[in-house]
């Protein structure tokens, strides 16, 4: 079969035959390219401090365009609101994070039966690898900075237990401290209390989240679109290697047809003699012809 794929006609084929699968190879990088969607850059705005009343109102849908954003807000923590979420990593060791929460000043009053005096909004503080290690929120007027991040989900059918929570959800901790608030946390890098930085316990860590990349989102058709392109490259070769098999094959039925009958007696070279082949038979006698002598009687 070599010899037959070796012909020029078939060269020239299995040419084409690449050149062909090379392009179905870069329609298909194309498509992949395409399938992956990335959303709109992270703003470099959100790096600059902004008041948390200017950002955010109480009591409202939680738009993307201020996740991440660095926020500022004055109040005070409540000793007695404080939660304990543990599964939370620093440096690849798990551990807990301090959530505590803290009343806004000059935040915006919400209204209704359940409402509470004040606004506030969940504070996650600090990290700690041991439960044991974590301390009560500063007292007094503080002033905090940190990122603002969107509520995140409860973990359903988990009872953290007493003092802990499943995870920094809004919806599970208003529960729990039975107050109005953000819908929204503040993962906190700094506390200022009379204009003096608010020392940490040396167990505590601080949490520095970095802005989130955004996300990517997959076009499933242009996925399958890319998968298609490579299954006709491969076809491209097949349907060459084919064709070549085809004319080995007809290259084959040819030879056979046109070979000698080498060996080969039919039995019709010498004429057929009955007397040879039946000695035993009678044979027919010659007829007589009347001789001269003979008369026909009348």
């Amino acid at each position: 079969m070599l010899k037959t794929a070796l012909k020029p006609r078939w060269i020239a084929g299995l040419v084409f035959a690449l050149l062909l699968s090379a392009v179905f190879v870069l329609l298909s990088q194309w498509q992949l390219s395409r399938s992956t969607q990335h959303e709109a850059p992270v703003s470099s705005s959100i790096e600059e401090v902004k008041p948390l009343v200017d950002v955010l109102q109480p009591g409202q849908f939680f738009p993307g365009s201020v996740s991440d954003q660095m926020v500022t807000a004055t109040g005070s923590y409540d000793p007695a609101k404080q939660v304990l979420v543990e599964g939370r990593l620093y440096n690849g060791q798990k551990g807990f994070w301090i959530v505590s929460a803290f009343a806004v000043d000059n935040a915006p009053k919400l209204s209704g039966v359940a409402a509470s005096p004040n606004t506030w909004i969940p504070v996650a503080r600090a990290w700690v690898a041991d439960a044991a290690q974590a301390g009560p929120p500063p007292s007094g007027t503080i002033t905090l900075t940190g990122r603002l991040l969107p509520s995140e989900a409860p973990v359903p059918n988990v009872d953290a237990g007493p003092g802990r929570a499943s995870a920094v959800a809004v919806a599970e901790l208003i529960n729990i401290w039975d107050v109005s608030s953000y819908q929204g946390f503040i993962a906190a890098t700094s506390e200022v209390a009379g204009g003096v930085p608010v020392a940490a316990n040396d167990a505590a860590k601080p949490l520095n989240i970095p802005a989130q990349p955004p996300e990517q989102q997959i076009n499933w058709l242009n996925l399958f679109y890319s998968v298609e392109w490579v299954v006709f490259a491969g076809f491209a070769v097949y349907i060459w290697w084919r064709m070549v098999a085809d004319d080995y094959r007809r290259d084959l039925e040819d030879d056979e047809f046109d070979s000698p009958d080498d060996g080969f007696d039919d039995g019709f070279d010498e004429p057929f003699d009955d007397d040879r082949d039946h000695p035993n038979e009678p044979t027919s006698p010659e007829p007589q012809q009347p001789g001269p002598e003979q008369k026909v009687q009348q």
